[in-house]
């Protein structure tokens, strides 16, 4: 993006240089439509170099939670520029409100823009200010807390993501202590994570409260702007799983059972291949990763892999596990310089192929959707961005044998990716419903908290794993999930877009050119029309009903079946 608003060599340093353009844009006149859509577009590209400077203090921090300098950049921004931003871009958001011509604009993706800024201004209150600035201070321990976690294992210090890759061991006495080793470490985060846990609640509690509404619950549902579904429709989805996507995971945990000859199958025998073959181990390094899947991307449609090309071009990714880094994994859009930034901590396995397409599913997002005018326009709900990178999770794996050696080790791992599938729907509604109890029961304490978990985990939980004597692992198995700490209530998402990832699926099946076409068409269209409209280009439903997913848990089973 070149700037035309901004000098080119402007950098954001203190609030008070940054201050300048605001106030001259609080202070410009406006007198038609034309001039309105300017003013706009020049909001969007202050909104868009503040946002990028934001990122890079992000991106740099999460690569080295041990440096001190760069989360004291990230902090700097949080405390000292962040707080400002809210109460300015409120007045902003008035101005706009009241301006008399902003019925004229009537391009696509207007009437949702002005929604956005009329739920905004009805959401703002000062007071809330300081609490959301402690909020994304504390939000950031988690990170702090998980990128410290390592055990000693085999005379090496490594990381809880690189020991889980002991769990996918043959010998069962080496899963059972690598398990009880990662199980010994988490136990001694807990109590700070419960701690920290329960600040959150608290400060989310009193934002909700500050703002008019009785729980947390329903402030957020409104402050994601979740203008095409009801908190009821949330609900709805937690049951419709626990009829028709339980009993298929309990089903192919009982397969391994079986197949494992296992009377006992225990959490350190979920991972492991099922014919006791070796875990699959698609690339060697980082290197070797970005090549696979430029090659991959390749096949499905050349513009794919012009986009990670790109990216690896202008350093924009960060693949590799190391001491000291952030957990997960993560797309960021860059909107000033419109090339994204992919991170996460690769170790060699399946599971990093997949969170390689998926972030990569997010970054062709982010390229298809950035013609668009504002920046508004290019930040899609995540009902949408989550639909882009699982769908190319699904769609890609036609493609994986540049990964694989043989037709064998590609049929493991299209059979591995499809048990990844089956198991996503009911984590997301366990960690959705618990969530919806938490901050329904702000008060609770850490005992009714662990009960409440226990109790809906359970009912999601396949009952062909046995936690007898590992009740405790069990019990904060919640404390995994970085969502719930640092974007709550960001994950149900997750659930309706893997519903529509797999009605894409069946589509390029059916269709290949044709689905792509309609991939590419509807993420394009970025945030300038409703959800369901964006599915509907897709050539798919916005539907989380009870039917609907049995329907495409039928469609998963008989395709994993044909395996």
């Amino acid at each position: 993006m070149q700037r035309k608003f901004i000098p080119s060599d402007f950098e954001i340093t203190t609030w008070d240089k940054l201050k300048i353009y605001f106030d001259k844009l609080l202070k410009q006149e406006i007198k038609n439509s034309t001039e309105l859509e300017i003013f706009l577009k020049d909001i969007s590209e202050l909104s868009s170099v503040i946002s990028e400077n934001m990122a890079w203090r992000y991106i740099k921090m999460t690569c080295d939670t041990n440096n001190t300098k760069l989360r004291d950049s990230f902090n700097d921004f949080i405390q000292n520029i962040e707080p400002h931003l809210a109460a300015i871009s409120n007045e902003l958001n008035k101005k706009i409100n009241d301006c008399a011509f902003k019925n004229e604009l009537n391009k696509a993706g207007y009437d949702i823009y002005f929604k956005g800024i009329k739920n905004s201004i009805d959401l703002f209150r000062e007071e809330n200010i300081p609490l959301n600035t402690k909020l994304q201070e504390l939000e950031q321990k988690f990170g702090e807390i998980s990128g410290a976690q390592s055990i000693d294992y085999n005379g090496e210090k490594i990381t809880l993501q690189k020991a889980a890759t002991y769990l996918k061991e043959l010998n069962r006495s080496i899963r059972e202590d690598v398990y009880h080793k990662i199980q010994h470490r988490r136990a001694a985060d807990e109590n700070a994570l419960n701690q920290l846990y329960t600040e959150l609640i608290q400060l989310r509690h009193k934002v909700a409260t500050n703002t008019g509404f009785k729980n947390y619950r329903d402030y957020k549902h409104q402050a994601l702007g979740r203008f095409d579904y009801t908190v009821n429709d949330c609900l709805t989805f937690h049951e419709s799983v626990k009829q028709y996507a339980v009993p298929v995971l309990n089903k192919l945990h009982e397969h391994r059972k079986h197949k494992l000859k296992l009377n006992d199958y225990r959490p350190w025998d979920t991972s492991v291949d099922e014919d006791q073959l070796s875990a699959l181990k698609p690339f060697t390094n980082a290197s070797d990763l970005t090549d696979k899947t430029i090659k991959c991307f390749s096949k499905i449609d050349p513009y794919f892999s012009e986009c990670i090309n790109t990216m690896q071009k202008l350093k924009r990714l960060d693949l590799e596990s190391r001491i000291g880094k952030a957990p997960g994994g993560y797309q960021y859009p860059l909107y000033e310089t419109g090339v994204p930034f992919i991170f996460m901590n690769a170790v060699g396995l399946l599971r990093d192929l997949t969170t390689m397409v998926h972030e990569g599913g997010h970054a062709i997002h982010s390229f298809l959707y950035e013609h668009l005018e504002l920046i508004e326009f290019k930040s899609p709900p995540s009902e949408v961005a989550e639909l882009a990178s699982m769908s190319m999770e699904l769609i890609s794996m036609e493609y994986w044998n540049d990964f694989f050696l043989n037709d064998n080790e590609l049929k493991r791992a299209k059979k591995q990716q499809l048990e990844s599938v089956i198991d996503t729907l009911p984590w997301i509604a366990t960690i959705d419903k618990f969530q919806h109890w938490v901050y329904t029961n702000p008060q609770h304490s850490l005992e009714e908290r662990a009960t409440a978990w226990t109790k809906i985990a359970e009912e999601f939980n396949p009952p062909a794993i046995n936690y007898k004597g590992l009740e405790k692992n069990f019990q904060r198995k919640w404390q995994m999930q970085l969502h719930l700490f640092e974007v709550p209530f960001y994950y149900i998402e997750y659930g309706f877009a893997q519903l529509g990832a797999i009605a894409m699926w069946q589509q390029f099946k059916q269709n290949p050119k044709q689905a792509i076409a309609n991939y590419k068409k509807a993420l394009s269209l970025g945030y300038t029309q409703s959800i369901p409209k964006i599915y509907e280009a897709a050539g798919i439903k916005f539907n989380f009903s009870a039917e609907y997913i049995k329907n495409l848990m039928t469609f998963v089973w008989s395709e994993y079946e044909k395996l």
